[in-house]
């Protein structure tokens, strides 16, 4: 192992070595206190770099990309100023949105596939009985897994985005100067201090929505041998033709394709506003916590969650 990973299973385990120059049982010896569940997250994040290198691999593919076409950027201004003021602002608007989407999808998916394999990985190559062996108990480890798509995923997202978006504002501006035009439309038109928190509420919204998709596939991992994405899609899908079958209805398919648009829920959004940025005078938490699929879903999620605590506990390695 590495010496990272070696000092963590240190801090795990609550007996990490002093350093040099103090004497180990000595007044001057610092206490050591085991942190399971941030050591526990640690792993998660050496073992699964793509967490967020993928994140940032999309992100430097669309800067690469808007350098590319920063040339064009003064000719864009200009056919934006002969629109009305929504198509200019929409026009200004959409490679940051265009940005917030792309980068938002990739990390969804990213932990889609964390959670298929976060723990049938460890069972696939036996790493579970190393792990197990350690004092960290089945819940910690199983909450330091969802712990990764449902705060460190959406933390990294965030912080990419709008790192992302205010580099293309900076360059943006620089561009336009060079060539003697004003950079205020982009500055006024799109405002990014604002759409940075909508975009910080919708991915807050949208993990806590995600929640019993998280837990389940978090289930299939623990349970399934194999083939965890086909054990992930076919057994609701078989859900969904059985009941369509019989009952001649189509009421779970509905259930689970609306878990997967917090949008409705979380916004009071105008079908008649065609604009691309979303007003903070949309967002509407109260909305969203009195909604029944909310807690319904929670309350799904956590029976999910006993349910992979107890399989891990029992679960042998493939």
């Amino acid at each position: 192992m590495s010496d990272a990973t070696n000092n963590a299973m240190g801090n795990l385990m609550g007996n990490a070595a002093p350093p040099s120059n103090v004497v180990a049982g000595s007044p001057h010896a610092p206490a050591t206190t085991p942190q399971p569940f941030y050591w526990s997250v640690r792993r998660e994040l050496w073992e699964n770099r793509s967490i967020y290198i993928a994140p940032l691999a999309v992100g430097g593919l669309i800067l690469l990309s808007f350098l590319a076409r920063a040339a064009h950027l003064p000719a864009r201004m200009r056919a934006a100023e002969a629109l009305e003021a929504a198509e200019q602002s929409n026009a200004l608007a959409m490679p940051y949105v265009f940005t917030a989407l792309i980068i938002a999808v990739v990390a969804l998916i990213v932990g889609f596939f964390y959670c298929l394999d976060a723990l049938h990985g460890e069972r696939r190559d036996r790493s579970i009985l190393f792990w197990k062996s350690l004092p960290v108990s089945d819940l910690t480890a199983v909450l330091a897994k969802l712990s990764i798509p449902m705060l460190v995923v959406p933390a990294i997202t965030f912080v990419t985005i709008v790192a992302l978006q205010l580099i293309m504002r900076v360059l943006s501006t620089i561009v336009l100067g060079l060539n003697g035009m004003s950079a205020a439309p982009v500055w006024t038109q799109v405002p990014l201090p604002q759409m940075s928190l909508v975009l910080l509420y919708a991915l807050v919204t949208n993990a806590i929505w995600y929640a019993p998709i998280y837990g389940w596939l978090l289930l299939v991992s623990a349970w399934a041998r194999r083939n965890t994405f086909l054990w992930a899609v076919f057994i609701p899908l078989g859900i969904a033709i059985v009941e369509a079958i019989v009952l001649h209805s189509g009421h779970f398919i509905k259930m689970v394709a609306h878990h997967f648009n917090s949008i409705e829920s979380a916004f009071n959004l105008d079908p008649d506003n065609g604009s691309m940025i979303t007003p903070l005078s949309a967002v509407a938490p109260g909305k969203f916590l009195a909604s029944p699929e909310l807690w319904i879903g929670l309350a799904v999620a956590a029976a999910f969650l006993y349910a992979t605590i107890q399989l891990r506990r029992y679960r042998q390695p493939i």
